[in-house]
């Protein structure tokens, strides 16, 4: 009687095996030369499914890495920016001084340019601080009357240098003149800094303003008055 015997077929991947071997017996070399097959397992279904879970993880963290990056890059760079009425402003550190920037397009000599300017003030907390009532309508030819010099370490002189600065680059005339008086035909605009009770802007003809300046807040009351012209600016070119 024959037996049959049931052989069980193992879903396995054969490598073939081929060694070459060089022996000596007896003074004289003899090449062996062995074949066979090596036998492999499959991957079990759940080391895969191991293997796969491990990438998947992998790939999270690493994506989750890139995204904290990618956000930690856009919140200092937006703590370091703001838009105050449409004007656009850098926070920028100058060793223990902390400045205002921003900039607008000019004309020099047929070819435009960026005008940078530098506020000491921030914009947002001069409107709280620095009342002003009324607009400005227009960026005309200004007349200054500055009716009593203020000697604040020097701060006179950076505050009617910005002035002086900004109208230069828009091409206006800035002139004082402690003789002129406000024309009321708006002809040209009439400035007067003056001493007062509180630093503040007010509007007292067509186009004049008093720039009102309390303890030495010289600086503070012509930045506000130039965030107002930075105002007006943006407004023109945006037309």
């Amino acid at each position: 009687m024959i037996k049959k015997k049931n052989i069980k077929k193992e879903n396995k991947k054969k490598e073939e095996v081929h060694e070459i071997f060089e022996i000596e017996k007896g003074g004289k070399e003899k090449i062996i030369e062995t074949k066979g097959t090596i036998k492999e397992d499959n991957p079990r279904k759940g080391e895969i499914e191991k293997e796969n879970r491990l990438l998947r993880n992998i790939l999270i963290f690493i994506g989750i890495i890139f995204l904290i990056m990618v956000l930690s890059f856009f919140i200092a760079n937006s703590s370091n920016q703001f838009k105050y009425k449409g004007v656009k402003f850098d926070i920028m550190q100058e060793g223990q001084l902390t400045l205002y920037h921003t900039s607008f397009p000019v004309m020099y000599n047929g070819t435009e340019m960026t005008y940078n300017i530098y506020l000491r003030n921030d914009p947002r907390e001069l409107e709280k601080k620095v009342p002003a009532s009324g607009t400005l309508a227009s960026l005309d030819d200004t007349v200054v009357n500055i009716t009593q010099e203020f000697d604040c370490d020097g701060k006179q002189m950076i505050a009617i240098g910005n002035l002086q600065n900004v109208y230069n680059a828009i091409g206006r005339s800035f002139i004082r003149d402690e003789n002129a008086s406000c024309d009321s035909l708006g002809r040209y605009m009439y400035l007067v800094i003056q001493p007062g009770n509180e630093t503040s802007i007010e509007k007292f003809g067509p186009n004049c303003y008093n720039i009102n300046i309390k303890d030495c807040e010289i600086l503070e009351g012509t930045e506000r008055f130039i965030v107002g012209m930075l105002v007006k600016i943006n407004f023109d070119l945006a037309q």
